[in-house]
């Protein structure tokens, strides 16, 4: 049985191949000395939806697992219970996570989910470049330092000559009230997460670029998964086949939402899609982010975004980490 700190998740997973690999190594507990684990629900995130299909079909079960389902109010709050050991891992960025373990918290990272956002603007707006940006006013989800947001002032710099800070016009705000001021006209362009993204597609918006567009132009050759749990390396050295079964637990839920329209059944009423369109471009989304390669190439280019980063951000967005530390990534299985 794992400790009372239980077991919290904002989302996450490993190439669904190599979770396989992993459980035919280790059989999976015996319903008898099943491990409540327990998971942190964001609000509207997508957590949520996996853990509805875990409990929905069985799956905790059949790998020896009871999921718990914990309500959260968001990721500060996550942080915030992992650093204070009230929870055993949350699912967040590459870079918090790198940080941890720069500063001497030795933590893994498993890969969950490479669905970033975008640059949305109307289905009318006469932007087609991001060199068109100039004097637009300019919606930037979180802050100065949002990783979106610096690779996308990088990528304008570098490819355009155009500086975004001076020659356009951000605002930094929450993605709710952003999407409603670029809804109504009071902004020409949002930098906005992806369900925002998804929701405002389904009303007729479109994307300038999309992070996978900006992290391109850096020489980056596949998908990053820059969202993922985070664990203690001591947690998986005291449970690591309790863990690695919920590793695969994940792993096979996602595989079930790709596989057909049933497993959506219980996700659908906590997606909050207003219509048809909405819930189909939500969907599409999150089966687009589903992790798939192979550790080596993800973190061959997470390095060469990370240094990007670095060096934009500084101290301040990555600590003492300028570059990835060794052995943060992860593989799913039960040895860590």
């Amino acid at each position: 049985m794992l400790s009372r700190r239980g077991l919290m998740a904002a989302a996450g997973l490993w190439p669904i191949a190599q979770l396989r690999a992993a459980g035919a190594q280790t059989a999976a507990p015996q319903a008898s000395t099943a491990s409540t684990l327990k998971v942190g629900l964001l609000p509207f995130g997508t957590v949520a939806w996996e853990a509805a299909v875990i409990k929905a079909e069985g799956i905790d079960a059949a790998e020896g697992l009871s999921l718990e389902g914990v309500r959260l109010a968001g990721s500060d709050a996550a942080r915030i219970a992992f650093q204070g050991g009230q929870v055993d891992t949350i699912v967040s960025d590459l870079l918090w996570a790198a940080r941890l373990r720069a500063e001497g918290r030795a933590v893994k990272f498993l890969p969950y989910s490479s669905t970033e956002g975008a640059l949305m603007v109307p289905g009318t707006s006469s932007l087609d470049t991001v060199a068109g940006l100039a004097g637009k006013r300019l919606g930037v989800a979180g802050g100065p330092l949002d990783k979106n947001w610096l690779l996308l002032r990088a990528r304008a710099r570098e490819k355009d000559g155009l500086d975004l800070e001076r020659e356009a016009k951000p605002v930094f705000g929450a993605p709710p009230l952003l999407m409603r001021k670029l809804e109504s006209g009071e902004l020409d362009a949002a930098l906005l997460y992806w369900t925002f993204c998804a929701r405002l597609e389904a009303r007729g918006f479109r994307r300038l670029i999309g992070a996978d567009g900006i992290a391109a132009s850096f020489g980056v050759e596949g998908p990053i998964a820059l969202l993922g749990y985070v664990f203690d390396e001591a947690l998986l050295q005291r449970e690591p086949r309790t863990i690695a079964g919920f590793a695969r637990a994940s792993a096979r839920a996602k595989q079930a939402l790709a596989a057909g329209e049933a497993a959506w059944t219980p996700v659908r009423p906590l997606m909050a899609a207003e219509d048809e369109a909405t819930y189909a471009t939500l969907k599409r989304a999150f089966l687009d982010g589903i992790p798939h390669r192979p550790a080596a190439a993800e973190r061959k280019d997470a390095e060469r975004l990370y240094a990007v980063l670095a060096r934009l951000g500084g101290e301040r967005l990555v600590g003492a980490a300028a570059t990835l530390p060794e052995g943060l990534y992860w593989d799913g299985g039960p040895n860590g």
